[in-house]
């Protein structure tokens, strides 16, 4: 099997794969989700994408002049269709420019100049006219390259006015998996540049392999945004309606002590410090920090911890994750949200990903989640 197949091979299952994904998102219970939908069109279109360039590698139409030069080009909604999920899941639609009005009619001009470039030249199949559909092809696709780029650093700069635009999604959500999608598809478009270079460079006049990493890469990344979309969509809800419906009972109780272990004043200050982490849920905010505590309750941050230290025996973070800790248990044993996946609940316990909410877990408790979970039933 040569490479040429191989590539064949993954642009006709990867196609497949991506219809199969779109019923799937298309038929389950977030599918209805307007964030959902644009990365659902956007897989769509990669397949559509891919399913051509495979009927087209093959030559099945290679004795119809029409139908083998009509080539579709989905790359125009890639970029688009990503800034319309973007804006969708940071909920700042509304405030936002919909950039897909102006691009579809865009992307319909450039399927019609093509129709019109294929119908002036059906009595002329030459080779010449093979040349001059590359050369238009090339010419169109740095035209979409651009505008392309143009979208994907808008995107980001939507991006980085997160502090100004929805803090509200950041208390749920830390954005970090679309920051890696900016990465990737940074490297994607360098590729994308390079395949094109050497288009140009040997005046469109081969096949260029350059194409095939482009094609692999592109194809994976919108998969796998794809079904992060997914993952992300759902802590996301999970963790709305945990917020929303839980009236949290007080999660520690303090510490008694005698008046021969504490002075008073001492201990009022860490009644306050008790009360204010309980009653304000501040331990739920993964990037609470002895500083911003010290600050609400005017004292330095050494005298916080000092004080923290000297009644519940435990460091700041110590003491701010026994909060968690125990928000966590009591929602991982809670028959309302037994179906809740654990990262949602760890990650609204105050934990900043799943990793540390399961490595502090299994230090306080001596189990994993999981194992906890099982143990209560």
């Amino acid at each position: 099997m040569t490479v040429k197949d191989i590539f064949n091979l993954f642009l006709l299952i990867s196609a497949l794969h991506g219809f199969l994904f779109c019923l799937l998102i298309l038929f389950s219970k977030n599918g209805r989700e307007k964030s959902m939908i644009f990365i659902n069109l956007l897989v769509l279109i990669i397949s559509l994408n891919n399913i051509q360039s495979w009927v087209l590698a093959k030559n099945f139409f290679i004795e119809y002049f029409f139908l083998d030069y009509i080539h579709i080009p989905w790359h125009f909604l890639i970029a688009p269709l990503f800034y319309m999920f973007l804006i969708n899941y940071l909920e700042i639609e509304k405030r936002s420019k919909n950039i897909l009005k102006i691009i579809l009619p865009v992307f319909l001009l450039t399927i019609s100049i093509r129709i019109g470039f294929v119908s002036f030249f059906s009595d002329k199949n030459t080779t010449d006219v093979a040349y001059l559909f590359e050369k238009y092809t090339s010419i169109e696709e740095i035209f979409s390259l651009i505008v392309s780029l143009i979208i994907f650093g808008y995107s980001f700069q939507i991006l980085s006015k997160k502090e100004q635009l929805f803090t509200k999604i950041l208390s749920f959500d830390n954005l970090k998996w679309i920051y890696t999608f900016f990465k990737l598809g940074l490297f994607t478009y360098v590729f994308w540049i390079i395949a094109l270079a050497i288009t140009v460079a040997l005046d469109f006049k081969e096949f260029i392999y350059s194409y095939y990493p482009l094609r692999v890469l592109t194809t994976v990344l919108i998969y796998w945004i794809g079904y992060q979309a997914i993952i992300q969509l759902r802590l996301l809800k999970e963790r709305k309606d945990l917020r929303k419906q839980l009236n949290f009972a007080p999660i520690l109780e303090v510490k008694e002590q005698t008046e021969e272990e504490k002075d008073a004043d001492k201990q009022l200050l860490f009644d306050k410090i008790h009360s204010l982490v309980e009653d304000k849920k501040l331990f739920i905010e993964p990037k609470l920090s002895a500083d911003f505590l010290a600050n609400e309750l005017d004292i330095s941050s050494a005298k916080l911890s000092n004080t923290i230290k000297l009644f519940s025996g435990k460091n700041f973070n110590d003491y701010i994750n026994e909060f968690r800790i125990e928000l966590a248990k009591e929602l991982l044993t809670h028959e309302n949200y037994k179906n809740y996946t654990i990262t949602s609940i760890g990650l609204e316990s105050g934990f900043n990903s799943k990793s540390t909410f399961y490595y502090t877990f299994k230090k306080h408790t001596g189990l994993t989640p999981t194992e906890f979970q099982k143990s209560t039933v």
